[in-house]
């Protein structure tokens, strides 16, 4: 009687290139986002920019929806933004109501403003941030939610939301952000020629120029933020 070893047939068969897999593996990983317990009151797509006290200048922190996000239970509103692909978070914070959206001197689009608690990187950190939509009306917009977010942080339960209190930490990727950055790449090509549509790109010439412009906009605004606070 001829064996034949796992893959093998007989003399002038072909070989079964088929396995079972000697254990199973579950590729379904729970990740919490603790945002959970929370609703979506408000997002739109911006750029976020914060002021590096010691090289005195404005840095990126990245591009990707802004959302403001209310517990269910305690009615407070925080701030959480998440860079695009990486969804790395860069930005979340209470929305308090000593907080002041100034404009930007020259721009319609964007807003400045302090933050005392900022956890985007894990630690309560005083922050100047600026943010920037693709027009004014996304701005206006934003200040409007974000208005109507102190309003609700004043009245919240178990005592208003103050400057000094730090949201919970942004866990993992949401289901809607993991989502979106698995996209197929089809679906992600149709996106961005929308999202060119919308708003067409400059020159890199141009770009440069007017990101040039912006932060000399952001930093004398932020100045002016400073001595009022």
């Amino acid at each position: 009687m001829r064996t034949y070893s796992q893959g093998a047939t007989e003399e002038g068969g072909e070989p079964d290139p088929q396995f079972e897999p000697v254990h199973k593996l579950d590729t379904q990983v729970e990740t919490k986002t603790h945002e959970e317990d929370e609703e979506v009151l408000f997002k739109m797509r911006a750029k976020l920019f914060r002021f590096d006290k010691e090289a005195k200048e404005w840095k990126e922190r990245g591009t990707g929806d802004v959302r403001l996000l209310a517990h269910k239970q305690s009615s407070k509103v925080r701030l959480v933004m998440r860079r695009d692909k990486t969804l790395k978070v860069c930005a979340n914070h209470y929305v308090t109501s000593d907080m002041k959206l100034s404009p930007n001197v020259g721009s319609d689009r964007s807003w400045v403003y302090n933050v005392a608690a900022d956890v985007a990187d894990g630690e309560p950190t005083a922050e100047t941030l600026a943010i920037r939509f693709a027009n004014s009306d996304n701005a206006q917009q934003f200040k409007t939610s974000f208005e109507e977010a102190q309003a609700t942080n004043a009245k919240a339960k178990g005592g208003a939301v103050s400057e000094a209190d730090a949201p919970p930490a942004a866990g993992g990727a949401t289901s809607e952000a993991a989502a979106s950055s698995s996209k197929p790449a089809a679906a992600a090509a149709e996106e961005k020629k929308e999202a060119q549509t919308e708003a067409p790109a400059a020159t890199e010439e141009k770009h440069h120029e007017e990101e040039k412009k912006e932060q000399q906009e952001i930093k004398k605004d932020a100045q002016e933020a400073a001595k009022e606070a």
